[in-house]
């Protein structure tokens, strides 16, 4: 039987342009919170949504559902594909994963 609590892990990384992986869990996430600092936009999945997607907001204000280049769960963290807005080349990402 489980404990009743959930495990929270954040953390921060450049952004490559290219698919990045963040294995820096000990949990598959549930959900995935996301900030681009640098670009000035966020995102957010969960385990509502399919492998890939992402809502994001972006500095405008617009808020889109994004299904391709998005947030992916693994078994220890999640990977993020080529968003042009969320994981640009140079640009400072932070991150919470939740189980």
């Amino acid at each position: 039987m489980g404990s009743g609590t959930s495990k929270v892990r954040n953390g921060a990384f450049i952004g490559t342009g290219a698919l990045l992986e963040v294995r820096q869990c000990d949990f598959r996430p549930t959900a995935v919170q996301i900030i681009n600092e640098d670009g000035l936009c966020q995102g957010w999945w969960t385990n509502t949504m399919a492998d890939g997607d992402v809502i994001k907001q972006i500095t405008d204000g617009t808020i889109s559902k994004v299904t391709t280049n998005g947030i992916t769960p693994l078994s220890n963290g999640f990977s993020l594909g080529a968003d042009a807005d969320l994981n640009v080349a140079s640009e400072k990402v932070h991150w919470i994963a939740y189980e």
